[in-house]
């Protein structure tokens, strides 16, 4: 098969992306994790309200982002402010999913690609395109731990001024939204580390798998050769 470097690169490109919105959708569709948090960042002895209280709220505001239902935070208090801005975040989380169809449909393209055209992903310094894409999330996720763990509140600025150009209404009032107060900082950090763990640890996966095949189909005389050298 004669590898092909324009594919080899699309494949990196794809996958990276895939694994990320992957990671991103995991928090976002799994409710459990938020429900997790509950007990472990006290938010009932924090905020004065019940554990249902704040599983109603949330289930609501999720709601509203991924089933596209009626806006609402249970029993907790909002403005027009704060629903404006769940408005962006529920677009926010359709791009995401969108990026996630679309690069599984392009790694499955690129595969049938490769499979009917007999082409192989070209072997950059002799490693596959899984290996490349771990690569480079791994660089993109230290910058962003690094940032993270010196400045967490610029970190979270900054991610806002970019997704939301031009918009305040992020910098919500705990009393007119009562909504942050079941979503403090903490969550969010734990949040990020959730996606950072699923995106890293599935190209580590997906690595290791490509490698064990293209080890299992390379020429064991090849190998002989190499280590006689």
């Amino acid at each position: 098969m004669k590898p092909s470097k324009p594919l080899s690169i699309l494949c990196s490109l794809f996958l990276a992306l895939f694994l990320l919105t992957a990671a991103i959708a995991a928090p976002i569709l799994c409710r459990p994790f938020y429900y997790a948090q509950i007990d472990s960042l006290a938010l009932p002895q924090r905020t004065g309200w019940s554990e249902d209280t704040i599983r109603d709220a949330f289930d609501e505001v999720m709601d509203y982002l991924v089933k596209d239902a009626p806006f609402g935070t249970g029993t907790l208090k909002w403005s027009e402010s704060g629903r404006a801005h769940f408005a962006d975040c529920r677009d926010l989380f359709r791009l995401d999913f969108i990026l996630l169809g679309t690069s599984a449909a392009a790694l499955a393209v690129l595969a049938l690609t490769l499979k009917l055209g007999r082409r192989s992903a070209y072997r950059f310094w002799g490693r596959d395109p899984a290996f490349w894409a771990m690569a480079g999330m791994l660089v993109f996720f230290l910058v962003l731990a690094a940032w993270a763990l010196l400045d967490f509140e610029g970190l979270f600025t900054a991610f806002h001024t970019v997704f939301f150009p031009g918009k305040t209404n992020w910098i919500f009032d705990a009393g007119t939204d009562q909504i942050i107060r079941i979503l403090p900082e903490a969550f969010w950090a734990r949040a990020g580390a959730l996606v950072l763990g699923l995106a890293l640890g599935g190209a580590v996966l997906v690595t290791l798998i490509t490698e064990l095949v293209h080890w299992r189909r390379t020429p064991k005389n090849v190998y002989e050769e190499a280590r006689a050298l």
